[in-house]
C-alpha cells in the first residue's frame, strides 16, 4: 500500500508541476497581448508630430461612430491615414515573421534558421529590382513591384520544396538548397542593379532594406487574410511539431507523418514570408530573435512558442519602427536597418546568456 500511495503522490506532484508550468506559459502569452496593444498606442501617438493618447482614442472612436465629432482633422489624417495603417502592417508582419521563424527552427532542426535563410527574401528582392529598374513584371499598375516580389518569393519556395523533396524533404537538403538559392538570387539582383540608372537603383536598394511607409488600408485588406489564415494553420499543427522535437524516428513511431508535416509547415511559412516581404521589403532578425527570446522564457512547447513568437515579433517590429520614425525626425529610417542594428547585439546577448545558463 505504501508503494501504491507513493506512486499516486508522485503522479499528483507531476500533474501539479505540469499545470504550474502550463500556467506560466499562459500567463506569459496573456501579458504579451495587452503589452502589444500598449505599444501600438504608444507608436500611434509618437512621431514627428506628437499626438496624445486621448486624441488617438477619439479618432478611432470617431471612425466607428461617424456621428461623433471628437477629434481635429489634423489628428484624423495623421492617425487614420498615415500611422495606423503603417503600424497594423508592422503588427501583421511581425506576427508572420516571428511565428514562421519559430516553426522553421523546429522543422529544419536549426536554431539559426529564420524566414530569410531559404532565399525567399533574396528572390523577392530580385523580383522587385526587375520591376523597379526595368519595369518588367507579371502585373501592372500600383501592384507591379508587390506582384513581382511575391511571384519570385513563391518561385524560390517551390524550387526548395521540389529539390529537397527528392531527398525525402530532409532538413539538411532544404537548408543547403535555400542557401544556394539565396546566393543565386543575390547575384541576379546585383547584375540587374549594375545595368540600372542611379535613381532606379537607389529605389531598389531602399526597397530591400525594409519599409512600412507605403502601407495603406487596401494593402492591409489583401495581406490580412493571408497572415491570419497562415497563422491559424501553423497553430493547428503545433502538436506535431512538439512530437518532432523528439526526433524524426520517434515522431514516426508515434504516428506523425514527418515528411508531410515538414513540407506542409514549410509551404505555410513560405506563403507568410512571401506575402510580408512583397509588401514591406526585407526586414531581418525579427524571425530569428523573437523565437529565441520566447524559448528562453517559456521553453519549447510549440503550442505556446509559435503564438508567443508572433506577439514578440510584432512588439519588436513596432518598437523598431517607432525608433525609425522618431530618432532622426523628420527623417524616417528604413525599419529593416533598425531591426538589424538592434537585432545583432540582442542576439549576441541571448547566445551569451544561454551559454552561461548551460554551464
Amino acid at each position: 500500500m505504501s508503494n501504491l500511495s507513493a506512486i499516486q503522490q508522485k503522479r499528483i506532484d507531476l500533474r501539479q508541476s505540469y499545470l504550474k508550468h502550463k500556467g506560466r506559459k499562459q500567463l506569459f502569452v496573456g501579458i504579451l497581448i495587452p503589452t502589444l496593444l500598449i505599444l501600438v498606442g504608444f507608436a500611434v501617438s509618437n512621431g514627428s508630430a506628437s499626438i496624445s493618447f486621448a486624441d488617438v482614442f477619439t479618432v478611432i472612436l470617431k471612425k466607428n461612430l461617424p456621428g461623433l465629432n471628437l477629434a481635429t482633422v489634423h489628428a484624423d489624417v495623421i492617425i487614420w491615414q498615415l500611422r495606423l495603417p503603417r503600424i497594423i502592417m508592422g503588427v501583421m508582419a511581425g506576427m508572420a515573421l516571428g511565428s514562421s521563424g519559430a516553426v522553421m527552427q523546429v522543422v529544419l532542426k536549426n536554431p539559426l534558421a529564420d524566414p530569410y535563410m531559404l532565399g525567399i527574401a533574396s528572390a523577392a528582392s530580385f523580383g522587385a529590382s526587375l520591376a523597379i529598374i526595368f519595369g518588367i513584371g507579371f502585373w501592372s499598375g500600383p501592384y507591379l513591384v508587390i506582384g513581382n516580389a511575391f511571384f519570385f518569393s513563391l518561385l524560390s519556395s517551390c524550387l526548395i520544396l521540389g529539390l529537397s523533396g527528392k531527398k525525402d524533404a530532409s532538413p539538411e537538403s532544404m537548408v543547403l538548397t535555400g542557401l544556394a538559392l539565396l546566393f543565386f538570387f543575390q547575384a541576379l539582383t546585383t547584375i540587374v542593379q549594375y545595368f540600372g540608372d542611379a535613381d532606379a537603383v537607389k529605389a531598389a536598394v531602399f526597397w530591400t532594406v525594409g519599409n512600412l511607409g507605403k502601407a495603406d488600408w487596401s494593402k492591409i485588406s489583401i495581406l490580412f487574410p493571408l497572415v491570419m489564415g497562415g497563422l491559424l494553420l501553423l497553430f493547428w499543427r503545433s502538436n506535431d511539431l512538439n512530437i518532432m522535437n523528439a526526433g524524426d524516428a520517434t515522431a514516426k513511431s508515434l504516428g506523425v507523418n514527418v515528411g508531410f508535416t515538414r513540407i506542409f509547415n514549410m509551404i505555410i511559412c513560405s506563403l507568410l514570408v512571401a506575402g510580408v516581404v512583397s509588401f514591406t521589403g526585407t526586414i531581418g532578425f525579427v524571425g530569428l530573435v523573437a523565437p529565441h527570446v520566447v524559448r528562453m522564457i517559456i521553453g519549447c512547447d510549440n503550442k505556446f512558442l509559435v503564438p508567443a513568437s508572433g506577439l514578440v515579433g510584432s512588439a519588436l517590429l513596432i518598437l523598431a519602427d517607432t525608433v525609425a520614425r522618431t530618432v532622426m525626425s523628420p527623417i524616417i529610417l528604413p525599419v529593416g536597418a533598425v531591426t538589424s542594428f538592434f537585432g545583432v547585439p540582442l542576439f549576441v546577448y541571448l547566445i551569451i546568456k544561454k551559454n552561461g545558463t548551460n554551464q
